[in-house]
Formats: structure tokens, sequence, C-alpha cells
């Protein structure tokens, strides 16, 4: 019982104001005020702030969305006549006039796919089909039109890499130690570490820790 009250409520806290159509939600997420998102699966521990929208997207696990994130922007038909939703979207003005499935079909599959610990700055649009790898970190006001490795750092319009957050033998290392699949109480008791331990001895402490639960799990 004791170890139970550690924990707070998992169950997802959901803004009043936020709208979610065809939404999984894990453990732990948060969602702001004013989000919109429709066919958005949300792992553990990630959150949304104010404003932000999604549709057709995965998003993994410790995930931090700034407020006016938008994931996967929508696209218009620029190669017909006409760009304007009133070519995929004639129900809207006209009777007798049904929505364009082939276009519908085709939106939804240029889902957006974006793994565990990706911080999204303030303002940033993730444009359709693109994947962002574990770790990244996107800055504000950032258009991501292309996929971007993990653990990379990376700003502007269109957004290019401005560093890596950490070397590429500590970024396999953390990728293959998965803290986003560790239990609660592991994570309960890894806190002060992650807070005062530098990433090499951290890595160092708990790399051993999962190799015994591994050997342990055979």
């Amino acid at each position: 019982m004791e170890s139970e009250l550690r924990f707070l409520d998992p169950k997802p806290r959901i803004a009043g104001t936020a709208r979610l159509k065809g939404c999984r939600l894990g453990p732990y997420t948060e969602i702001g005020e004013k989000v919109v998102l429709r066919d958005v699966v949300v792992g553990d521990f990630s959150y949304f702030e104010r404003h932000g929208e999604a549709i057709h997207a995965d998003i993994g696990k410790f995930c931090s969305i700034a407020a006016n994130v938008r994931i996967n922007a929508l696209a218009h038909p620029i190669e017909r006549p006409l760009s304007h939703k009133i070519s995929y979207r004639p129900n809207e003005y006209f009777r007798w006039k049904s929505l364009d499935a082939d276009w519908r079909s085709k939106r939804a599959s240029q889902r957006v796919i974006i793994g565990h610990d990706v911080w999204i700055g303030h303002g940033a649009v993730i444009l359709p089909g693109v994947s962002i790898g574990n770790g990244a970190v996107i800055g504000a006001n950032a258009v991501v039109s292309r996929d971007i490795p993990p653990y990379t750092v990376v700003g502007g319009v269109p957004a290019r890499p401005i560093r890596q957050r950490f070397s590429e033998l500590i970024a396999k290392r953390l990728e293959a130690l998965c803290i986003w699949d560790w239990s609660l109480d592991a994570l309960y008791s890894a806190i002060e570490d992650m807070q005062s331990l530098p990433i090499e001895a951290f890595l160092a402490k708990y790399e051993v820790g999962a190799e015994e639960d591994q050997s342990l799990s055979r």
C-alpha cells in the first residue's frame, strides 16, 4: 500500500476545452487547453501544451510538446485547378457532393511518427509523413519537412540540424537503455540520479542493472 501511494492517478488529464476524436492516450498523459487531436496515439507521460493540433500521428512516451505546435499540418492538392478545400470537401458547400474519399485516404496514410523523449518547441510545424527519432529536439517555430535522426537538435525553416544532443555513442547507449519502457518503480528510484549524475555516470550505473534484468528474464 505504501509503495502505491508514491504514484499519482495515471488517468490522462484532458482540459475541458480540448477536442479529441479517435485518439488513444497512455497513462499520465496531459492534453492542454484548446488542443485538437484526431486519430492520434499519445504515449505514456507525453503532454501537449495549449492550442496544439495533431492529426494522423503516433507519438511516443515522455514527449514534451509546447504550445501552438501543429503535427501533420494539412497539405493542399496544389496540382488541382483549385487548391482550396472545395475540391476535396465539396460537401461543405454543395448538396449531393461527397467528401473526396481518395484524398482523405491519402491524407491518413501520410502518418507522422514521433519517437520517445522528443521535445517540440513552441509553434513548430511538422509536415505530413515525417518521422522524428528518439530524443530529438525541435526548435521553436521550426518547420520540419524531412525525417529527423535520433538525438538531433534542429531549428529553422525548413528545419536543419544544429547540433547533436549527445555524442553518437551516448545516444546509442541511451536508446539501448530504453528508459521510456522502465517500470514506475524503476523511474521513481532513478529520479535523483537523473537530476544529479552526469550522463555517462548515469549510463554506467543503470546499464549494469539493465543487463542483470535481461539475464534474469532469459
